[in-house]
């Protein structure tokens, strides 16, 4: 199918069912909307090449980037669900992330430390990464004035 028809399909749905095109926009480079930034659900990127998020993003549900070619996730980024980002080539986590559920970093080999002010509201999974290397206090410490809920899995 064409691009163009695509897109206006898209917008058709966007306008008629006030839906997001979110990962249309993303992966296309078009602008985003306040609101295109608010997804009330879950959001579903994983396996896609997609690189980095838009800053001010906010996820009511699950973000699944698994898999994805994702390197960094902005600013403010706030997971009300879990966060997979299990096998990407994610190097950092940004300050402040707020995540209330699980957090997945299994398999991510590329991050080495965890930021100050993370919020993990359930487990935090960090099996096959450079993370393992530190005990559960330590890490805990780390992310300090944030807070690990649930259970660290190695």
């Amino acid at each position: 199918m064409e691009e163009e028809t695509l897109k206006k399909i898209l917008d058709f749905l966007k306008r008629k069912e006030n839906k997001s095109s979110f990962k249309w926009e993303l992966l296309n480079d078009e602008p985003f909307t306040e609101g295109d930034l608010n997804i009330k659900g879950d959001l579903n990127l994983n396996r896609s090449e997609i690189r980095t998020l838009p800053k001010g993003l906010k996820v009511w549900g699950n973000l699944d980037l698994y898999h994805s070619e994702i390197t960094s996730l902005p600013e403010g980024l706030k997971v009300g669900g879990s966060l997979d980002l299990y096998s990407t080539k994610i190097k950092s986590l940004p300050e402040g992330l707020k995540v209330g559920e699980n957090l997945d970093l299994t398999n991510c080999k590329s991050l080495t430390s965890l930021p100050e002010g993370l919020k993990v509201g359930g487990d935090l999974d960090i099996v096959y990464t450079k993370l393992e290397k530190y005990t559960d206090e330590k890490l805990r410490e780390m992310v300090k004035p944030g807070f690990i809920q649930g259970k660290i899995n190695r």
